[in-house]
């Protein structure tokens, strides 16, 4: 709901001068403000201005007589509009009481004079917000520069927003064409918007009524949404932008449009005033009261009528169905709107969290990014149809007559959509059975669908309902009336109390196993038809949570002493092996005895010869080639002395990159935080836990770690991996010690 939203104004102007046609509600009323906190109500304990306004020296103040003086004062806590001061409206001059419109359809006996008509502070005719309705009427009807583009004014603590649309200069309304070269006046959008995005160049003609009257006595009309200025202090300066700017764009902006249309196309709006500014007339003229009034303006007049359902679903927070002279229109503010004008409350400390992250509104649209709080759109999620408005129903409205023939096919897609579309689906498998692409035409249809409120993307159920649900910290509605519609929908001797239920989904999050929904509510397959229409109900109220595994990987400190310790043992061979080759290289072959080296090269079990392999190759060219078969078995054992030579280097040149850290780092077990972007240390500790394991376990554990992030849930793995469930808990079994998981709604 918007809770700033105080009321709805429709004023016109014209020749005679503003005039404030219609409102809802009838009498709307600010919220109450303070100029000082108010002391407490025992009047005990007082503020600091109270003190030092009736400072003495005595020792003490009575209690009594401190709460005679807090009652007498009480008064100058509350603030008051000026206007309740001192009536500015009536510093204006007041060209007449009755609306313009309505001076000529009055009988010549029931006009009488501006004494007759003198403003009485309570008559509810003529004023609001403790303000002239001919006073407001003039203020909010600008200059022709202005009208065309948004308007805002600020009086008091009240923010007026609207869009003013005026006729042109020949006396006749018509679509203005757009100029590029001229700038936005006053106090306009960033985002500029004109009229003429409402209609093609086809429809643009202007409207010229038949009969005597050649020129239409409607020079002005605007739409206007009275806001309760709120506490700067309340929130940051760009959310009260945007709030405001949501506002303007999805409820003034759209009404405007659509009344402008059909004033240019069929006078609609000066119809609408004549009826209203005459029944208000003969009203005052007959003495009815002002609600009387009311009463039938919303039975004669499709506007008023429009603006009481407006208002009543906006406050209400539901989708606005309204009908403008037979147009129909779906309106509505975002529903979690409000909370941009709020810090971190309540609703925010709920364990879901909803991230509004560039990539998620780029996937939502402009739309649905701000004040929504959706889900992610992604392949693994599901959609949950909810009920729609009947006379707006989509079925009826596809199969009409009205569907021209080149857009059958596309309405017998969506109705096949409509169709396939279950919780038990997820929108990847939708677009797979439909044949139809994920991102151009599954996404699109669901957006329409989320933004009109026929539908919600939830959690992908299992089919046997092995799916591990948790309840919301608080519902939308109390227990009681939950429960009494639960129980009226479902009266079956087999489902249990809405609270028992609730209470063993609850009590089932806790357990390490069997506990998902079928294990802990069905217990029967023959129960899984009614147990899921009993998930669906729970759903479209919020009341079920589906919790999803989130898996982490733990380098524990026994792994990290081992792979420690590998290193070492590579780094003293590989300084043992640098050290002989420097004793080796030391010796020249031209140098030595060649009966020495004979000698040395006989002898079994020779180890001498740990040379490089660029100095073992001059020697073994030396040897006869009718040598004994001890020579050439010192050349074999040579030359893989120097395979492992180079193995030793190679391992160490890449262990150059790694910070080891000190051996005290190895003593406790850490996260790796994100496996897909491993440090070359966080690499070796994976390729450690794999030893010993089977290759095609080791393999999929390679391709799937980069997921055990703690953010991925179940589904986004076995989705993106492209793997099932059984393989996802065989390589969880294999790797145990070495994972951590835990259940956390998405």
């Amino acid at each position: 709901m918007a809770q700033t939203l105080l009321a709805f104004l429709l004023v016109n102007s014209s020749a005679k001068g503003p005039n404030l046609v219609f409102r809802w509600p009838p009498s709307p009323e600010t919220t109450s403000r303070l100029s000082r906190p108010l002391p407490l109500e025992d009047r005990l304990e007082l503020d600091n201005p109270w003190r030092a306004a009736n400072y003495n020296d005595s020792p003490q103040i009575s209690v009594e007589a401190s709460g005679e003086a807090t009652t007498t004062a009480a008064e100058d806590y509350q603030w008051k509009s000026p206007s309740v001061i001192r009536d500015r409206s009536r510093s204006f001059p007041r060209p007449g009481s009755l609306p313009s419109s309505a001076v000529n359809a009055l009988p010549e006996e029931h006009l009488f004079d501006d004494e007759e008509l003198a403003e009485d502070p309570t008559d509810e005719y003529h004023r609001i917000f403790d303000y002239s309705t001919q006073f407001l009427a003039g203020m909010l009807c600008p200059k022709t520069s202005l009208c065309h583009q948004k308007f805002d004014l600020v009086i008091d603590n009240l923010l007026f927003i609207g869009h003013p649309v005026c006729i042109e200069d020949g006396g006749h309304w018509q679509f203005k064409r757009d100029k590029s070269s001229s700038g936005s006046r006053g106090r306009s959008s960033v985002h500029h918007e004109s009229m003429d995005d409402i209609k093609s160049d086809k429809s643009i003609r202007a409207y010229s009524p038949t009969g005597k009257n050649e020129n239409s006595w409607l020079h002005m009309f605007h739409f206007v949404l009275v806001l309760d200025l709120p506490d700067p202090s309340s929130s940051a300066s760009g959310n009260i932008s945007k709030y405001f700017d949501t506002i303007y764009k999805q409820i003034a902006f759209t009404i405007t449009a659509v009344l402008f249309q059909e004033q240019v196309l069929s006078n609609f709006v000066e119809l609408e005033c004549d009826v209203l500014g005459s029944l208000e007339a003969e009203s005052i003229a007959k003495g009815e009261p002002f609600s009387a009034f009311m009463s039938q303006a919303l039975q004669i007049s499709s506007i008023a009528s429009a603006m009481k359902a407006l208002f009543d679903a906006i406050k209400s927070s539901t989708m606005a169905y309204i009908t403008l002279n037979d147009i129909p229109l779906e309106l509505q503010l975002p529903p979690f709107l409000d909370h941009l004008l709020h810090g971190e409350e309540e609703h925010e400390l709920d364990f879901v969290d909803h991230q509004e992250d560039e990539d998620e509104a780029r996937v939502w649209g402009c739309d649905l990014s701000l004040g929504w709080r959706l889900p992610s759109l992604a392949p693994w999620k599901s959609l949950l149809l909810l009920e729609g408005d009947q006379e707006l129903d989509p079925y009826i409205n596809l199969r009409g007559p009205h569907v021209r023939p080149d857009e059958r096919e596309h309405a017998e897609g969506l109705i096949r959509f409509l169709e396939t579309a279950s919780v038990t689906l997820s929108l990847s498998d939708m677009a797979n059975l439909l044949e139809w692409d994920l991102e151009t035409q599954i996404y699109p249809t669901v957006r329409w669908l989320v933004h009109h409120r026929r539908a919600k993307v939830v959690d992908t159920v299992h089919l046997g309902l092995k799916t591990i649900f948790t309840i919301p910290p608080k519902f939308d509605a109390p227990l009681c009336t939950l429960s009494a519609e639960f129980k009226r929908d479902f009266p079956q001797p087999e489902i249990p109390p809405l609270p028992s239920l609730l209470a063993s989904i609850s009590e089932a999050s806790s357990r390490q196993s069997d506990n998902h929904f079928f294990a802990v509510v069905v217990r029967s397959k023959e129960l899984i038809p009614l147990y899921h229409e009993v998930v669906i109900w729970l759903l479209k109220r919020d009341m079920l949570y589906t919790l999803h595994l989130r898996i982490r990987i733990v380098a524990t400190a026994e792994l990290k002493a081992r792979v420690r310790q590998a290193h070492e043992r590579k780094l003293e061979r590989s300084m043992g092996l640098r050290r002989q080759d420097r004793v080796g290289s030391s010796l020249r072959p031209s140098d030595q005895d060649p009966a020495f080296y004979e000698i040395n090269a006989r002898r079994p079990g020779s180890r001498w010869f740990s040379l490089s392999p660029r100095g073992v190759h001059p020697f073994s060219r030396r040897m006869p080639s009718a040598e004994s078969e001890s020579g050439r078995t010192s050349e074999t054992s040579l030359s893989h002395v120097g395979e492992d030579d180079e193995e030793a280097i190679t391992d160490e040149s890449e262990d150059e990159n790694i910070a080891w850290g000190s051996p005290e780092d190895t003593l406790c077990p850490s996260l790796i935080s994100d496996p897909g972007t491993a440090s070359p240390l966080e690499r070796k500790w994976l390729a450690a836990m794999s030893e010993g394991k089977d290759e095609h376990i080791a393999r999929r554990f390679e391709q799937i770690n980069r997921y055990f992030d703690g953010r991925s849930t179940d589904d986004e793995i076995l989705y993106r991996a492209e793997i099932s469930r059984k393989q996802l808990r065989e390589v969880l079994h294999h790797y145990d010690e070495y994972l951590q998981t835990f259940l956390h709604p998405a």
